[in-house]
């Protein structure tokens, strides 16, 4: 499995920050690796919303079907996609550190199947991908880089 988390300190409001974060249709703000999102269920982000997320993989697009599988103003996000070859989870979470809100993003990836013996290779893609996207957060959000 390829982990990737990263935090991102900043100073907008916990609110300003989960209602961005939580709202799929902006990760190909952030996301270099992401192409275009979709809303395909729900009506804005919420619990059982719903996105065809369309991300760069060497050598084609892969549209991702993302479901919000936990949903908790202001604080908890978490969607989960899964494919034939591949499951992907992310888990984002909001806190307020004195004046300042934390945001910190998981993400979990892992064939299935055969395609497991691939992981390792697997894990090296997604943290230089996962690097950027951070770096994209932090510029988002007006934060910086807590932790790697």
């Amino acid at each position: 499995m390829a982990t990737y988390r990263t935090t991102i300190r900043t100073t907008r409001t916990a609110d300003d920050v989960f209602a961005y974060m939580s709202d799929l249709l902006n990760f190909a703000e952030w996301d270099p690796g992401t192409k275009g999102v979709v809303q395909v269920g729900g009506n804005g982000p919420g619990l059982d919303s719903a996105y065809d997320v369309t991300v760069s993989v060497p050598g084609r697009d892969m549209v991702l079907t993302y479901r919000v599988i936990q949903f908790d103003r202001p604080r908890v996000v978490k969607a989960r996609a899964e494919s034939k070859t591949l499951i992907s989870e992310d888990l984002i979470t909001v806190a307020a550190d004195g004046d300042e809100v934390l945001m910190t993003y998981s993400a979990d990836l892992r064939f299935k199947g055969l395609l497991r013996v691939a992981d390792f290779g697997l894990s090296l893609a997604f943290k230089r991908i996962g690097d950027k996207a951070a770096a994209g957060l932090a510029k988002y959000l007006d934060g910086a880089i807590v932790t790697p």
